[in-house]
């Protein structure tokens, strides 16, 4: 018959035992704070590799049993991969074909955002054709990004997450998923141009609310529904004066 054995007498005997283990030394998972476990039983780098395919075939499965969602998700997907990388985006605005080159800012739930040595541009996932990469450009497995470990932030978003990422819009991009509408809202009084399939508006933006776009060029005013933008660019104050002029021309010889 087992006796049984109280918890302050089991203690010892178990810190006996393992000290007597003879335990296979593994310098993979040592590290300076210690030893850390392994995830896996197989070498690290076969791994890494299964998690990558794992996660590219979670993606195809979801597609498929969401087919309506398989655009947003593999642009979205395709973007974050090449986040601060030159990327080239085909999209449609009525019957033409345009082409966008810029370094991907920032990755939304329904846009992307890129950026050049001119402009912002914001092009929604629906009238996105096709999005690459340049021609000439290499292609990295990883997006190329320096990292720079700053520990307070690091207790700060451990101790007050919320108010701290609320703070940065880097932080807002990096742990949320906005919406185009979302973040036109930060956005307030910029000069834009949109263009949609039967027009293109310039103005400044006054409001988004409604899933529409109000903007004001002086005492004009036009609403834009977002589902109807195609892409939206942030342009100079200077570059609206041959258009103003335009309009005065045109109002004078009525």
């Amino acid at each position: 018959m087992k006796t049984r054995m109280r918890l302050d007498q089991y203690i010892p005997v178990l810190l006996e035992k393992r000290r007597r283990e003879q335990r296979s030394k593994n310098v993979i998972y040592e590290t300076s704070d210690g030893i850390t476990s392994p995830s896996g039983a197989t070498p690290t780098e076969e791994i890494r590799l299964f998690n990558e395919y794992k996660d590219q075939a979670n993606l195809l499965q979801i597609t498929k049993a969401a087919p309506e969602k398989r655009k947003s998700l593999m642009l979205k997907k395709f973007f974050k991969m090449k986040r601060n990388q030159q990327v080239t985006v085909f999209f449609k605005s009525g019957d033409e074909t345009f082409q966008t080159v810029g370094k991907v800012s920032a990755v939304g739930r329904d846009f992307v955002m890129l950026t050049n040595l001119k402009e912002r541009i914001w092009i929604p996932f629906q009238a996105i054709d096709s999005a690459n990469i340049p021609v000439g450009v290499p292609v990295y497995s990883t997006t190329h990004q320096n990292f720079i470990y700053d520990n307070h932030l690091k207790q700060n978003l451990l101790s007050n997450f919320g108010e701290t990422v609320a703070k940065r819009d880097v932080l807002i991009q990096q742990f949320y998923e906005e919406t185009l509408s979302t973040n036109l809202h930060s956005w307030k009084s910029l000069w834009m141009k949109i263009r949609t399939d039967n027009e293109i508006v310039f103005g400044k933006i006054q409001n988004v609310e409604n899933q529409k776009l109000h903007l004001a060029l002086f005492k004009e005013k036009n609403t834009i529904e977002l589902k109807n933008i195609k892409s939206i660019h942030s342009i100079r104050f200077l570059s609206l004066l041959p258009i103003l002029s335009r309009k005065i021309l045109r109002r004078f010889f009525k």
